[in-house]
């Protein structure tokens, strides 16, 4: 019995761990948060959660915001669809080389103004794997697979802003890996709390049956 008690932690304790950084590698855009009228570095992080290599990933670019420029990536090529007034509506980066291996993440950077008017900016992503098969980030915060979100508050940092500074991209790597951190954290608890649930329930029963 004591040799099945541990063989079921070990287990528990590993799929814990697993799935907490399963449940946290979501594709996100950065940052997180923008203030009305203000001009933005995008960052969109994609992280490979497959054992084989991303290829292509989509981003539909919502009215709240206005793409104009992106940074040239090494290894990926980039393709733009516009509307009938000539404003972006996607990006589709499409890799040239092996793509993101299932050890990998990538960051794709764009920039752009916030709507002088907007409330948040909801961004729709899809990524594609080698096999063919498309992952789509568009579903609710609590979903499986959630579009990311940048709260736009009210406010104008257009001016002066419009160019990206090394003190920034630090603050924006900063932001990231925080946000990415806090974004696991309660998801890791839950899963915790549920893995003493089930030990304390087995050490129960154990008790009863000795009794």
């Amino acid at each position: 019995m004591k040799k099945q008690v541990t063989a079921l932690l070990s287990t528990l304790v590993l799929s814990t761990i697993a799935f907490a950084g399963t449940a946290s590698a979501h594709v996100v855009v950065y940052p997180q948060e923008a203030a009305q009228g203000s001009y933005e570095k995008f960052t969109v992080r994609v992280p490979t959660e497959k054992d084989i290599p991303t290829t292509k990933v989509k981003i539909e670019i919502p009215k709240d915001v206005e793409i104009s420029r992106f940074e040239p990536m090494e290894g990926w090529k980039y393709e733009l669809q516009k509307d009938s007034s000539g404003l972006i509506t996607s990006v589709t980066w499409t890799a040239t080389n092996a793509g993101l291996s299932p050890t990998e993440f990538g960051e794709f950077n764009m920039q752009g103004k916030v709507g002088d008017n907007a409330k948040k900016i909801v961004w729709k992503a899809y990524q594609t794997y080698k096999d063919g098969s498309t992952v789509a980030w568009e579903g609710p915060a609590d979903a499986d697979t959630p579009a990311s979100i940048t709260t736009v508050v009210k406010g104008n940092r257009a001016e002066g802003n419009s160019h990206t500074s090394a003190t920034s991209d630090t603050t924006a790597t900063s932001e990231a890996t925080n946000n990415d951190s806090n974004s696991a954290l309660p998801t890791t608890l839950s899963i915790i709390a549920l893995v003493l649930g089930v030990i304390s329930l087995i050490f129960s029963l154990r008790r009863k049956k000795q009794s």
